[in-house]
């Protein structure tokens, strides 16, 4: 929708992956940033003062660490990327390549009930809840470690 006669590669599934590639791949590298900036100097300067490079220090000292801190907001992110997917239908989807969202929606207003938009809600619920788990138990792990 931003530009205008512009042919994106993959039809509507690049669209897709365009769109929301760009936004969790910005959120995730300044959770990366932030994970690196997390670990203590004291690393990188122990890790100089053995003789490592700059670039072996972080390959090997400080990245392994920050993964560590970035696990969780990551996870996070995973669910946050699940959830925005309901937003596809706003990139021309079309009746082939139809969106749990759309289509709950749809069904909905063709047979008066609302029980189709809720099962589509209950679909996102029965992905979203597990993955909110396994995010929880991260954190607390990550909290002992520390």
């Amino acid at each position: 929708l931003a530009f205008p006669g512009t042919e994106i590669p993959g039809g509507t599934y690049g669209k897709v992956a365009l769109g929301l590639g760009l936004v969790a791949a910005a959120y995730m590298a300044e959770t990366i940033r932030a994970g690196i900036q997390a670990v203590p100097k004291g690393q990188m300067e122990a890790a100089r003062s053995l003789g490592f490079s700059h670039g072996r220090a972080m390959v090997s000292v400080i990245i392994p660490q920050a993964f560590r801190i970035v696990i969780p907001p990551l996870t996070n992110e995973l669910v946050l990327l699940f959830k925005d997917s309901s937003l596809v239908l706003f990139l021309g989807v079309t009746l082939n390549e139809r969106e749990l969202t759309k289509f709950g929606r749809d069904l909905a207003s063709q047979t008066a009930n609302s029980t189709p938009i809720l099962v589509a809600g209950l679909c996102y619920l029965l992905v979203t809840v597990p993955l909110s788990f396994v995010v929880r138990r991260l954190e607390a792990r990550a909290g002992k470690a520390r």
